[in-house]
């Protein structure tokens, strides 16, 4: 405890990792909630031992409305336009943004101001991140490595980011709810249609919590020519073990965007 010197906290739809962090930024302790819902989270905020430090936190919400905005166009101060194209907004919302892919696109989303004033009561240096921020940079990094027909999914709790890249710019990015791996299965059979991708020349990378669906390189032969499952590289120290972690599909055990 005594060696943390910040906190990163990933709030998926319904589990939060916490991710303690030394002075060099390698993770030194993690509390994972395995079932979380936004209403415990006062609870847990004056319950949990990492959370009682006053420390510098990065609050990453994994959550299902957002916007990807190209930088050009992005203005600060009209966050609440650029989501209206994802659904109604509600009142009383604290709206951020993440630059991505060198200030090329900015990742658009909020937070309530009740949450946002729980938060601020607990730490007095906070910064926001929609949730996707992480597997969306990582696929930036990654864009030189992806062929002309690219599509990328990331398994979480109950939810996939679905991501196309043509050419090795993004030409799709978005979130589902999933049941089974028959959802992931049709989501991407119909962002290859609607994108007229070739069945037999397009690749399929998966990542996270595939082995919660059963999502394997054997099953899914049956329906893709080029599918692969991947750990991303790592932009994460660890001071010794989280063997568990790593290995529970957790997308942000290996790379965090920072």
């Amino acid at each position: 405890m005594e060696d943390t010197t910040s906190l990163s906290l990933f709030l998926y739809p319904h589990s939060l990792a916490i991710f303690a962090k030394d002075k060099n930024l390698a993770n030194i302790g993690i509390h994972y909630y395995t079932s979380f819902d936004w209403d415990d989270l006062d609870k847990i905020v004056v319950s949990d031992p990492l959370l009682k430090l006053d420390l510098p936190a990065k609050l990453y919400i994994h959550q299902p409305v957002f916007s990807l905005v190209p930088g050009v166009l992005f203005q600060p101060g009209q966050e609440e336009s650029y989501l209206s194209f994802a659904g109604k907004m509600e009142k009383d919302l604290f709206y951020y943004s993440s630059p991505m892919d060198s200030n090329n696109i900015q990742l658009v989303s909020f937070l309530s101001k009740k949450a946002k004033k729980a938060l601020e009561a607990r730490f007095s240096e906070l910064s926001y991140h929609h949730g996707a921020s992480s597997f969306l940079s990582y696929l930036f990094k990654e864009r030189f490595n992806l062929i002309g027909q690219e599509i990328s999914v990331c398994i979480i709790d109950n939810y996939i980011y679905l991501a196309a890249f043509t050419d090795q710019e993004i030409s799709v990015f978005n979130i589902f709810e999933i049941k089974s791996r028959e959802d992931i299965l049709k989501y991407i059979s119909i962002l290859i249609t609607q994108l007229g991708y070739e069945k037999n020349h397009v690749r399929i990378t998966v990542y996270g919590a595939t082995e919660h669906y059963e999502v394997t390189e054997n099953w899914a032969k049956d329906y893709f020519l080029h599918f692969r499952i991947l750990r991303p590289h790592s932009n994460q120290n660890y001071s010794h073990g989280f063997k568990h972690l790593k290995s529970g599909g957790l997308f942000e055990a290996f790379w965090q965007f920072e």
